[in-house]
């Protein structure tokens, strides 16, 4: 009897903008005054997950640490720590999430931090991750969720005018992670997101912080250029929804964590 052929999977994500968008951000955040609230907020969570389950790693895979904070603090207790990103700087490794890793050693720990987004096979890159764990090894995963940018998706839509370009990828809900982190595997999941909102006095104030911590857009279909008038239009948008010359944007960070239990032999 013939297998059936395997599902194929959709391409939202264009690889090759998503490692160049990736590429802009680690140039942008050698800037001092580069926002980084994003991937500090991500690291001090993992931290604090960590001491609040008292799971004291050994050895760590970092996928998208972009400032050093976790490696930091994870080395100074210890720990083995091995640095990876789809667009690596010097001390870290190149990765495809949508392969299985490059590593030979298990790891007790995997973080990955805001990278997840913007994979086309996300069930699978779950599973690869699964499968580099240890048994009783924990995977926290970070990523921008439903709900960011709302603020910038309406200023978009008004730049557009009457045909709206995607612009902005769409995102993972906590519904659908808590079915993701099952169909791959990981025991005892945890789903839950958090919001952080940001006041702006500028609509390039905005964008500026978008582009420096990675969430430009890399689908694989790409948008028209917003050109000069697009960008007045939006402009004038941001000014009219502004309150008290401060215009609020939300930034929805959606956090899976699970466990990779030991398989336990059957019964017979």
């Amino acid at each position: 009897m013939a297998s059936s052929p395997s599902p194929t999977i959709p391409t939202i994500f264009s690889p090759a903008r998503r490692r160049a968008v990736r590429a802009r951000m680690r140039v942008l955040q050698q800037r001092p005054n580069a926002a980084r609230f994003l991937a500090d907020d991500m690291a001090e969570d993992v931290l604090e997950r960590l001491a609040f389950l008292r799971h004291e790693p050994q050895r760590a895979l970092l996928i998208g640490d972009v400032t050093g904070q976790l490696t930091e603090a994870l080395s100074a207790q210890g720990c083995d720590v091995v640095r990876a990103d789809p667009a690596p700087v010097a001390g870290e490794v190149a990765v495809d999430e949508e392969q299985p890793l490059p590593f030979a050693e298990g790891f007790d720990l995997i973080a990955s931090l805001g990278t997840l987004d913007t994979v086309n096979d996300l069930p699978g890159a779950m599973v690869h991750l699964r499968r580099a764990l240890r048994p009783d090894g924990l995977a926290v995963i970070s990523m921008m969720g439903a709900g960011s940018v709302t603020g910038l998706r309406a200023l978009m839509l008004e730049a557009d005018g009457d045909r709206p370009a995607a612009r902005i990828h769409p995102q993972v809900d906590v519904r659908a992670g808590g079915q993701l982190l099952q169909r791959a595997g990981f025991a005892d999941p945890v789903i839950d997101s958090r919001s952080l909102k940001v006041s702006y006095r500028s609509l390039r104030g905005l964008v500026d912080d978008v582009h420096a911590q990675g969430l430009g857009c890399c689908l694989q279909r790409k948008a028209p250029p917003l050109g000069p008038a697009g960008w007045a239009r939006a402009q004038q948008a941001f000014e009219r929804l502004s309150k008290n010359s401060r215009f609020i944007e939300q930034f929805e960070i959606l956090t899976l964590s699970g466990w990779a239990k030991p398989l336990r032999a059957p019964k017979f």
